[in-house]
């Protein structure tokens, strides 16, 4: 099992195959409009627009798991990431990152690594569709420690 082999829904509603990503590697996120970790869409922005023709996507997960802090329907969300942050990588529909209603895209990604603690943590998968780090909430995209990671992993 990899995270390509799994379905997602779009925030227009639509499935989406993750296998449209095979090959790439791709940092998970967690996402909420109304957190303190909110400003880091900018930042996920930048990585994603650095990084995108080197064979990197970022996926963003709404999630309204921690604190209530995505309380906004998928058009809401939609409107606040493209005007406030300009957000161009991928979006999902709103999912559950933990317990017992827990997303398929979450369960896997959770298997090994833990659930997120909060807002805005970061899974980073392999070409292969492989988990291969987690970073906490604390761990800005423009840190020396996720971007090294990345580095590492568009060179296998």
């Amino acid at each position: 099992m990899s995270l390509y082999d799994l379905t997602v829904t779009t925030l227009d509603g639509k499935p989406q195959p993750l296998s449209a990503y095979k090959g790439k590697v791709t940092l998970v996120v967690n996402t909420a409009s109304e957190c303190g970790f909110t400003p880091q869409y900018a930042g996920l922005e930048k990585l994603y627009e650095d990084y995108k023709d080197k064979g990197f996507v970022i996926l963003g997960f709404p999630s309204n798991d921690f604190g209530g802090q995505e309380p906004g329907s998928a058009a809401e969300i939609k409107k606040f990431c493209e005007v406030n942050y300009h957000v161009r990588f991928p979006l999902f529909e709103k999912v559950q990152t933990k317990g017992p209603g827990q997303a398929p895209v979450y369960a896997f990604l959770t298997e090994k690594n833990g659930e997120p603690k909060w807002n805005f943590h970061k899974y980073l998968v392999g070409k292969d569709g492989k988990v291969l780090a987690a970073f906490p909430s604390k761990v800005a995209p423009d840190s020396p420690e996720l971007k090294s990671a990345i580095d590492s992993a568009l060179k296998n």
